[in-house]
């Protein structure tokens, strides 16, 4: 598959943005889109920025591929910034009996076999 050179500006209100230039397949950042990304405090202490990932926050760079992959193989897939695909939090296929939610591993308490929320709810409820 084709790679192909993406910008990527994820605004974040008064606080600032995240921008970034990377490589990925169309394939790639079509499946991105519309799924929630976490950034962690990347813009400072408290900050936890996350989000969904909106179709006008990436934008293809009218590079040809031939050359992407050259420079790909000395810079790797991200040239600058944040590459948004490393953030995406997948869902684990994982759904909560008690909220129906569909968790994903960061949300998920192995041990109950429910999500974090669920499972701090229960135990309180038993207490």
């Amino acid at each position: 598959m084709k790679k192909y050179l993406w910008r990527f500006n994820f605004g974040c209100g008064r606080m600032g943005s995240l921008k970034g230039l990377f490589v990925a397949t169309e394939k790639e950042v079509e499946d991105a889109i519309g799924q929630e990304a976490y950034f962690g405090e990347v813009l400072g202490k408290h900050s936890e920025i996350y989000g969904t990932i909106e179709r006008d926050e990436i934008v293809k760079v009218e590079l040809d591929s031939k050359t992407v992959e050259k420079v790909s193989k000395i810079l790797g897939d991200t040239w600058s910034g944040y590459n948004p695909l490393h953030y995406v939090e997948e869902a684990t296929g994982k759904e909560c009996p008690a909220c129906e939610t569909n968790c994903c591993d960061d949300e998920w308490d192995c041990v109950t076999g429910m999500c974090y929320d669920c499972s701090e709810k229960e135990a309180n409820d038993e207490n």
